[in-house]
């Protein structure tokens, strides 16, 4: 009953016989091995992007912060939700790496509307020396809350911040689950809806350490490289990152992992809904779920050695039908049996 995070998950086989082969022998380094130019066809295949730039970094927090200080200058400012992992969860890994820009916080939930990101830019005047300057949009897909913005959705964000002359990233940690539950391809969840540049995860859905970094403008290319390079991101044996991301991303292994992670979840939520007392808080779209227990199901499941991420407590002390927050993560090897016996233990 593994249901902590989508990091804690194992491997791809697929994807540790491709880090076995890539093991053979001696290969150039930092990127300039064969395998990185297989990687950069297949993404821009896939893409639809022939000319896109394509790195590879080993955590999300590197592919966003060295992406949005690449798209954006020291004196400005990003305009991201309250729940945007860029602010919550990377420990100001942004405003360091981009030499000090602030992060304008838009809306007040884990989605902004073009309404609320019109108001964000226009709180600060632009021009006027004593305030941010305007800087990138950036928006998480899946969102910290498990929803996703449609392609109509990042389309409008994205027209909003254009009519401002700003740059769109998107930070795709969960790129795959978002792709799976739209149904659309990843041209028309990026560069045609507007985005400038964009993070593929592999590490939520599969892989060891490897998320995809792709600008559609060719200009960002060498600034970024320069980054990584002085952000000791740029792995000598580079080959690893590639032989990864080619297991993940041959015969579309990404996309169907995703699927699994989503059907999980998705049957998960069924069964919580068939239970009394259980609220769910945001409807599910991906593999996430946030969902209200009473406390005594919650100690049932944790005395079973049921893990996952409770958000309201203490644990041991209240009345016994008080609602806590959790949250479940269903990666892509849950399995039925798992999700079966967290339901019979959560009945009691």
């Amino acid at each position: 009953m593994q249901l902590a995070s989508d990091n804690s998950g194992p491997a791809l086989p697929a994807v540790m016989q491709a880090m076995s082969e890539a093991n053979a022998g001696h290969m150039p380094s930092y990127g300039d091995e064969a395998l990185m130019s297989r990687v950069r066809d297949r993404l821009r295949a896939l893409f639809e992007a022939p000319q896109a730039s394509v790195y590879l970094v080993a955590t999300g927090t590197a592919a966003n912060a060295l992406a949005l200080a690449t798209l954006s200058q020291p004196w400005q400012t990003v305009f991201c939700t309250p729940l945007a992992h860029v602010h919550t969860d990377e420990c100001n890994a942004p405003e360091f790496f981009t030499g000090g820009a602030k992060l304008s916080l838009v809306g007040e939930a884990d989605k902004m509307t073009p309404d609320e990101l019109q108001a964000a830019i226009s709180a600060w005047p632009a021009g006027d020396v004593h305030n941010p300057q305007h800087g990138p949009l950036a928006l998480t897909q899946a969102t910290e809350r498990g929803r996703i913005y449609t392609c109509a959705e990042i389309t409008a964000l994205a027209q909003v911040a254009r009519d401002h002359g700003l740059p769109c990233y998107l930070d795709g940690a969960r790129f795959a689950n978002a792709v799976a539950a739209l149904g659309c391809s990843p041209a028309e969840m990026t560069w045609q809806a507007g985005i400038d540049a964009v993070s593929m995860g592999g590490t939520k859905n599969g892989c060891l350490g490897v998320e995809a970094v792709i600008f559609f403008n060719a200009e960002n290319a060498w600034e970024f490289e320069l980054r990584r390079k002085r952000s000791a991101h740029l792995f000598s044996k580079h080959r690893y990152l590639s032989a990864q991301m080619l297991g993940y991303l041959a015969d579309d292994l990404w996309l169907t992992t995703a699927q699994m992670a989503n059907a999980q979840a998705a049957k998960l939520v069924q069964g919580l809904r068939g239970l009394p007392q259980v609220e769910i808080t945001f409807e599910p779209q991906v593999n996430m779920i946030f969902a209200r227990l009473p406390r005594a199901t919650h100690q049932r499941l944790k005395a079973a050695g049921a893990s996952y991420a409770l958000y309201e407590g203490p644990l041991d002390q209240g009345p016994s039908e008080e609602p806590l927050l959790a949250r479940f993560v269903c990666d892509w090897s849950i399995t039925d049996a798992e999700i079966a016996r967290f339901l019979d233990v959560a009945r009691g």
